[in-house]
């Protein structure tokens, strides 16, 4: 029988192996302990900043930042929404 090698997991963020002394996990990926930082700011991470969307890795700050709520008071739902043209105002 011909000596078949372990096949280990690889790092969504440089598709090398990952050992099991370097691994860092999150979102059920491994990552290599160089590659767990910040997709954006470029932050080193740990377990308790860290946040992981489609494969890439972010720091609580900059995934808010990306994927939360956007615009004044994080939208306020319909209340914010308004047909008005400000002809009232005097405009063109």
């Amino acid at each position: 029988m011909p000596f078949k090698p372990v096949e280990n997991p690889k790092c969504p963020k440089c598709e090398k192996s990952v050992y099991a002394a370097e691994e860092r996990v999150a979102g059920g990926y491994k990552y290599h302990k160089s590659c767990f930082k910040c997709g954006l700011c470029g932050k080193m991470l740990d377990s308790t900043n860290c946040s992981e969307h489609e494969k890439e890795l972010y720091c609580k700050n900059c995934h808010a930042r990306k994927y939360g709520p956007k615009g004044y008071g994080f939208g306020g739902g319909a209340g914010c929404l308004s047909m008005d043209t400000g002809a009232h105002l005097g405009g063109s």
